[in-house]
């Protein structure tokens, strides 16, 4: 690829197996959510064969790649980059042609990803840990050593941001991997990681993409020790019981239902505002880790709402590439009609929805997966706007009166990815925040942009299995081999 933009359905992505690109007898349309009828490229649709030869060539390479040190391995995943920045420019603009999403934040999706490789690799010192119980009757050591062949699926609203939770933390703890990208996004992921795989050793990273039925063997392949998937809880489950023919094991991050609760001493001021609303809407809202509701105190919700309408009504939707675009389509049809049902059904059982914002003319002729940002005012706790997760711009809004029994009765829900808490009392606010049984909880910020990589993320209950990055995220892709012998 070069750095110039490359015009519409140029581009034609192949699996990446053995450090080579190998091109199928059949290819998957890219369309663009801006404008549906447009191609953006196609994409290799991989057979079942496609990927016992990915699982083969990982398992190849495995020996090798374990061999080395984690210094080692680190300092090859990081040379691998080297040679994507001249690209990067023309990759950020495909990743927007094909997800939707502003550029600005299809740039950011490629750092991101860079970013938590060198986290990763910053911890390949010392690693792995060695554990000696000396005391007579045994002399023990406890080696970590890695799994094996890592399957990884990653989603398509920041997938070079989310493959960077798991890619190079199963590489330099010292497996192979085999990556799954997004079906309707992989155009720039499949690309980037083309590039690496060529600086890398032949096998270590392999790259598959094509319908669910011809991958399924990423996930039953007995070769294949541990699989990674980052989407829906539904989602989750299918690959859970999948990996399980073979009881690979599994680390799944999955969806969120993220409350924010809101103290009666919050200050609903602008940079407060327009914080909650970035951590709600990024992304158009297609975001695990974002808001996705907001508990505020009675006797404040009126002056939220209104302070929310106003930092809303600012968004201009429309085509990502945009400049003046602040928020992009939605990445698919389907998840955008998604949304609307639970928009009418809010409002058929008497929840005012109020939208924001408006929408480009010119991008809505050419039939983008649309929708202005929108408030849900007191909606029925049962409804499913309110129980389930979104996935895109609507955010219910909810008075309550009662801290504890809201606390108590949030710790019981089906998610538990993240939760935040906002109030100018950081020792009141996090006594609330240690109360919250979610895998991340935040105070006076949310979603992506107040990630600290450095930490263990996942969630509880149905939102995820495992976690990733920090040491954790290492210590995942290896498994324990006790040594004994008498002392």
């Amino acid at each position: 690829m070069t750095a110039d933009p490359m015009s519409a359905g140029d581009l034609v992505t192949g699996l990446v197996i053995d450090g080579e690109t190998v091109t199928t007898a059949e290819s998957i349309p890219i369309h663009d959510p801006s404008r549906p009828d447009t191609v953006v490229g196609r994409t290799a649709a991989a057979t079942p064969a496609d990927c016992e030869r990915a699982v083969e060539a990982a398992q190849r390479a495995f020996t090798g790649w374990a061999a080395r040190s984690a210094a080692e391995r680190a300092d090859l995943v990081l040379a691998a980059f080297e040679p994507l920045a001249k690209s990067a420019a023309a990759r950020a603009e495909i990743l927007t042609r094909e997800n939707g999403k502003c550029l600005q934040e299809s740039q950011i999706d490629l750092a991101v990803f860079e970013g938590r490789s060198r986290a990763a690799a910053a911890l390949a010192a010392g690693f792995p840990p060695l554990t000696t119980l000396a005391a007579p009757p045994f002399a023990t050591r406890i080696h970590r050593v890695p799994a094996g062949v890592v399957t990884i699926i990653v989603p398509f609203n920041w997938p070079l941001a989310i493959l960077g939770a798991s890619l190079p933390y199963a590489l330099i703890a010292g497996n192979t991997t085999v990556v799954k990208p997004p079906p309707t996004a992989p155009l720039a992921l499949v690309e980037t990681l083309r590039v690496m795989a060529e600086a890398l050793p032949p096998g270590v990273l392999n790259v598959i993409t094509g319908a669910n039925d011809a991958v399924q063997p990423l996930l039953t392949d007995p070769r294949v020790q541990h699989v990674v998937f980052t989407g829906s809880t539904a989602g989750g489950r299918a690959v859970m019981a999948l990996a399980a023919r073979s009881l690979a094991r599994i680390t799944l991050e999955l969806g969120g239902n993220d409350p924010a609760l809101l103290l009666d001493d919050v200050r609903l001021d602008e940079d407060t505002v327009g914080a909650l609303a970035g951590a709600a809407f990024m992304t158009t809202g297609q975001v695990c880790m974002a808001v996705k509701r907001v508990y505020v105190p009675r006797s404040r919700y009126a002056e939220l709402v209104e302070a929310m309408g106003t930092a809303l009504d600012g968004h201009r939707v429309g085509d990502g590439l945009d400049p003046e675009t602040t928020m992009g389509p939605l990445n698919t049809a389907r998840q955008r009609d998604v949304v609307q049902q639970m928009l009418e059904e809010a409002r058929a059982k008497g929840a005012q929805v109020r939208e924001y914002g408006g929408v480009d003319e010119d991008a809505v002729a050419g039939g983008g997966h649309y929708l202005r940002p929108a408030l849900v005012l007191d909606p029925a706790e049962d409804l499913r706007v309110v129980t389930e997760e979104q996935f895109g711009p609507a955010l219910p809004i909810l008075p309550y009166d009662d801290l504890d029994a809201l606390v108590e009765r949030l710790n019981t829900e089906w998610s538990g990815l993240c939760s935040s808490v906002w109030s100018p009392d950081l020792d009141r606010a996090d006594a609330v925040a240690t109360r919250l049984r979610t895998g991340t909880t935040w105070i006076n910020q949310a979603n992506a942009s107040a990630c600290d990589d450095r930490a263990p993320f996942g969630g509880f209950r149905q939102s995820g299995v495992g976690r990733e990055m920090g040491p954790e995220g290492l210590l995942e892709f290896t498994e324990s081999h006790v040594v004994t012998a008498p002392a």
